[in-house]
């Protein structure tokens, strides 16, 4: 397998951009905090399908995201190889996208991951510790990103996807280190990292809410 293309990811953020900013009303804050180069991961709360996409076309870089093997079916598989973007199967130690997601990262690129594995409430209550594992391994710098709005069930046309033109608001937090400084990645570093990342994780979607005045769930 080839490593994720970073000309490919580029493109990605180009169809991105007009699609999200064509079909809703993104309302993107703080993406300046994003680092301008070098590697970064975005650990993003994850409530709906359009999260990923949404990303893909407001982040001010191309971003890298490890989505689950079976959004890869069809001549979607290809697409989504195309634009650089990493599959994993979550089922198993993934081994090839382990490498992938790490290349992504020591190239300088931006690594997008879902730290609660899978679409939930969107709430960053139950981290994996895959999100650990990529910034301790790397020591890429971690900027937690909210979505907010991609729920909203009011004026919707189309089960599933946000109301056309409605507002979804994308909130940046600060970038942060994981780790606790030793550069250790034992099993006890790891938990240890992971229980950080989910304080942080939770502060920032509080922070994000208090901002933008979306008290409900996501």
């Amino acid at each position: 397998m080839n490593a994720p293309s970073p000309r490919g990811a580029a493109v990605g953020r180009g169809i991105g951009i007009g699609l999200m900013y064509g079909l809703f009303r993104p309302r993107v804050l703080g993406a300046w905090r994003v680092p301008s180069s070098g590697p970064v991961i975005l650990a993003v709360n994850h409530a709906h399908n359009i999260d990923g996409p949404m990303l893909m076309g407001t982040a001010p870089r191309p971003v890298h995201f490890l989505i689950k093997k079976e959004a890869f079916v069809g001549p979607l598989g290809p697409f989504l190889h195309s634009i650089g973007q990493v599959r994993v199967d979550r089922s198993v130690a993934d081994r090839t996208a382990v490498t992938g997601a790490l290349d992504v990262l020591k190239d300088g690129g931006v690594l997008g991951i879902f730290p609660e594995g899978s679409r939930g409430e969107g709430d960053f209550a139950s981290l994996r510790s895959g999100l650990a594992y990529f910034a301790l391994r790397s020591g890429a710098p971690v900027v937690p990103v909210a979505v907010l709005g991609s729920t909203d069930r009011r004026g919707r046309l189309v089960r599933g996807l946000p109301p056309l033109r409605g507002r979804v608001d994308l909130v940046y937090g600060e970038a942060f280190q994981a780790g606790d400084g030793s550069g250790k990645r034992t099993r006890a570093a790891l938990d240890s990292a992971t229980v950080r990342l989910q304080e942080r994780l939770t502060a920032h979607l509080e922070n994000a809410r208090r901002l933008t005045g979306r008290r409900e769930k996501t």
